[in-house]
């Protein structure tokens, strides 16, 4: 009997089993999972609503996260305050411009700082920038309506018909939308002025620093950032993305949060997800079912260079969409390092207005970041040609019952960075011009204060 078939047979049979067994089988998504590594304290989540002023929004959750850090407890700052101050400084900028500036509800956390520095600082219950409180904010017609004011200023300006009162018109406007600006309030029992509010919070503008990466423009320079929303021409100190990176991490190592302006027309950002990421699959090459697991289950991210993102930003495909506050860091257990953001949205999402940026995305899709600079690491403090600023720790006042204003003066604070630290501590963005100082108030009439 032949039994070479039969051999041969029995032995293809085996070496299929063998190579079925050998072969692995495919690897099963993971949900994403974090763990908090450094989680820094921050103030509740608010909603923008229908406005584009979310560097408003940013930068006083940036500022109240600070105070908390310096040990002055929890405190609420309104954010239309200032936007009110910015909107009637675009209004001045584009009528003595003649149209060829920026007007729009946009701006940037410089303009907040500048703001703080010029106006002072109020807080949410004595300015809440709203007639009704029932009613969502929404600028839209309130943009539309500044912008034909100034126009017609503009027309009236080339015929040598201006009239002396066109900055009371806009003033009226605003008054209109936001309620008129109180001289004084009183706020947990003493009274206080926007500017001396500001200097008893101990919030110093020139003490934060603006930085970017981006190549178009030398590293370790101050440079005007080419973006829309700047139109008060404020400087960024150009930084490799390494080091941007590294300021970052340290910053919130350090107990330093962080304002971020990115980009997030990108279709890796979702803030119904609450995640931020950069997928290696490109996103047109992706298969229905690799687009309905984008944000649910764990992929590979592109690893982004500086070539990269400058590409990006040359292309318009990173673009200065949206400022938010990174208040933290997370590990995911399979991507590595993330950020927690909190958003100005509301409270969307399972995060409740927080979403995850990986790595991967910050660098490809930042704009830049501010901070304090005791956040810095030491070597970019001093090639910047900074030195850290002392800061005191002081407790808010007790809450009390309310004086009325009229018997009582408003609280004023002296303190200033000493004379050496601000030589060194120069920081292009604020205005040289010194803060506008507040009358007291006078009986029986209180002075009047922008």
């Amino acid at each position: 009997m032949n039994y070479r078939p039969i051999v041969t047979a029995l032995l293809v049979a085996f070496l299929a089993l063998t190579l079925n067994a050998q072969k692995p089988e495919p690897q099963k998504p993971e949900p994403y999972e974090f763990k908090p590594v450094k989680m820094l304290p921050a103030t509740a989540v608010k909603d923008q609503q229908k406005t584009g002023t979310c560097w408003s929004f940013a930068a006083s959750s940036l500022l109240e996260s600070e105070l908390m850090r310096m040990g002055k407890g929890e405190h609420n700052l309104s954010e239309m305050y200032t936007v009110r101050c910015i909107y009637r400084q675009k209004c001045e900028n584009y009528v003595r411009r003649l149209g060829a500036a920026q007007f729009g509800q946009g701006g940037l956390i410089h303009d907040k700082l500048n703001a703080i520095q010029k106006y002072g600082l109020m807080p949410e219950s004595a300015y809440p920038g709203r007639k009704n409180p029932d009613q969502p904010f929404d600028h839209t017609a309130l943009e539309t309506t500044l912008k034909t004011l100034c126009d017609t200023f503009i027309a009236q300006a080339k015929r040598n018909e201006l009239t002396d009162d066109w900055m009371a018109q806009i003033e009226k406007t605003l008054d209109k939308e936001f309620g008129p600006v109180p001289t004084t309030f009183v706020y947990q029992g003493v009274q206080y002025t926007p500017t001396s509010f500001r200097d008893f919070l101990g919030i110093k503008p020139e003490h934060y620093v603006h930085l970017t990466s981006f190549t178009h423009q030398p590293f370790w320079t101050y440079f005007v950032l080419e973006i829309p929303d700047n139109f008060s021409n404020g400087q960024y100190y150009n930084l490799p993305l390494n080091d941007l990176m590294r300021c970052l991490n340290y910053a919130l190592q350090s107990g330093y949060t962080v304002a971020w302006d990115a980009d997030v027309s990108n279709p890796g950002f979702s803030a119904k997800e609450g995640l931020a990421i950069v997928p290696d699959i490109d996103w047109k090459s992706r298969t229905p079912e690799q687009a309905a697991a984008v944000f649910k289950y764990w992929e590979p991210e592109k690893v982004v260079t500086q070539e990269m993102r400058q590409r990006a930003f040359d292309r318009l495909e990173t673009q200065d969409d949206h400022l938010m506050h990174i208040t933290g860091m997370l590990n995911e257990t399979q991507g590595g390092l993330f950020y927690a953001v909190k958003n100005s949205w509301g409270e969307i999402s399972e995060r409740k207005g927080y979403l995850y940026a990986s790595n991967a995305y910050l660098r490809m899709n930042t704009i830049s970041l501010t901070m304090h600079v005791n956040a810095l690491p030491r070597d970019i403090q001093q090639r910047m040609g900074l030195m850290p600023v002392p800061e005191g720790r002081t407790e808010a006042p007790i809450p009390g019952p309310a004086t009325p204003p009229a018997q009582t003066q408003p609280r004023t604070r002296t303190e200033s960075v000493p004379g050496p630290t601000q030589l060194r501590l120069r920081n292009p963005n604020l205005q040289t011009t010194p803060a506008e100082q507040h009358p007291r108030p006078k009986a029986p009439e209180a002075p009047k204060e922008r």
